[in-house]
């Protein structure tokens, strides 16, 4: 019978190899143990790379979407993602399905559903008063609302009135 203890080590510290080729070079090295930001990666004169004990990362602000990878847990990228690596509804991306078919028979989920008629700009020149396109256009003809004021006679905010003069 071979000996099982081989396979039953409580040494946790195996290294191969390859895993330093792995982290530097296909950039699967995620930077995990620490939390705190690589100021010199800020300055842009961090030398390190992917062995910096710091993370290296943008602007949180920059980052208006959540990546869709990192979501199935498939990122690569890590800290070098232009995504966000964070739940955040707001800043799911939309849904694929929702935003071709219009319905989106998952219950569960978490993607945006963005309704197209809101993505249809205003059409300019129907705003200023004539489209040639009529109703054919494909942006949005939007009808103001005639104010009351400049029917009755006079409205004080002129031009600057929301309504239609």
């Amino acid at each position: 019978m071979p000996d099982t203890d081989f396979f039953h080590t409580n040494d946790k510290n195996y290294s191969f190899d390859f895993e330093d080729y792995i982290k530097t070079e296909i950039g699967l090295g995620i930077n995990s143990d620490s939390d705190q930001i690589c100021q010199d990666f800020l300055r842009g004169t961090c030398t390190k790379g992917m062995k910096c004990e710091f993370k290296h990362t943008t602007n949180f602000r920059e980052k208006a979407v959540v990546c869709k990878h990192w979501l199935r847990g498939l990122c690569k990228k890590g800290d070098q993602c232009e995504f966000l690596h964070e739940f955040n509804m707001r800043k799911m991306p939309e849904c694929w399905f929702y935003s071709r078919y219009g319905e989106c028979s998952n219950e569960d989920c978490m993607y945006l559903h963005i309704d197209p008629e809101s993505k249809i700009k205003e059409c300019a020149w129907y705003a200023r008063g004539f489209c040639k396109h009529g109703p054919h256009c494909r942006h949005k003809h939007v009808r103001k609302v005639v104010c009351q004021l400049y029917l009755s006679g006079f409205c004080p905010k002129g031009s600057d009135c929301p309504n239609g003069q």
